[in-house]
């Protein structure tokens, strides 16, 4: 239902997660918000309504409760033709799986576990931060514990800056700790 759903020319399908979920895998001609934050969607859905006049709404989100919550939010909010992806893209990873259905998911979604995302097709759509030229989709937090900043980065970058997202935090990792907290 989903697929047949997001394929309807009278649908806008809408991204509901962060742009650092977002950035690694998304469902194609899906709308990215680019919001650092879900509490940024009510905010961009009102300076953005007029582009979903005569569209019905199909939202998604990871397990399915953001999107839940945000069509939700919409139709609390008088708008009346909104869907969401039931239990998310996890759900959606193992019914396409199960019954054999065509995968419209592309890259990998974002988990929030040591892991930090769960392919979902072969493309990589995203490009590593630290080099900006090699394909990578593969989510790092900064060694360096003031940072602990989220990347993207290539196998060849994060060895060569040591698991630093820049060289900037490899320089005040060096700093004795107590210079640490006051640039921090």
């Amino acid at each position: 239902d989903w697929n047949d759903l997001i394929n309807r020319d009278d649908v806008a399908v809408i991204d509901t997660r962060n742009d650092y979920e977002v950035s690694i895998g998304t469902f194609d001609g899906a709308i990215d918000p680019q919001t650092k934050s879900f509490g940024e969607f009510p905010a961009w859905w009102q300076e953005n309504k007029h582009r979903f006049h005569n569209k019905k709404i199909a939202m998604f989100c990871t397990g399915g409760i953001r999107c839940e919550k945000a069509s939700a939010w919409l139709k609390h909010n008088g708008y009346k033709n909104v869907r969401h992806l039931k239990g998310g893209i996890i759900d959606y990873a193992h019914q396409i799986e199960e019954q054999g259905l065509p995968n419209k998911f592309k890259g990998k979604n974002f988990v929030f576990d040591e892991r930090l995302g769960e392919r979902i097709s072969d493309e990589i759509i995203s490009t590593c931060h630290l080099c900006q030229k090699i394909k990578s989709d593969t989510h790092f937090h900064c060694k360096n514990q003031i940072c602990y900043g989220l990347y993207i980065g290539c196998e060849k970058c994060v060895a060569r800056h040591d698991g630093y997202c820049s060289w900037k935090c490899v320089q005040v990792d060096k700093l004795p700790q107590p210079t640490k907290k006051v640039i921090a």
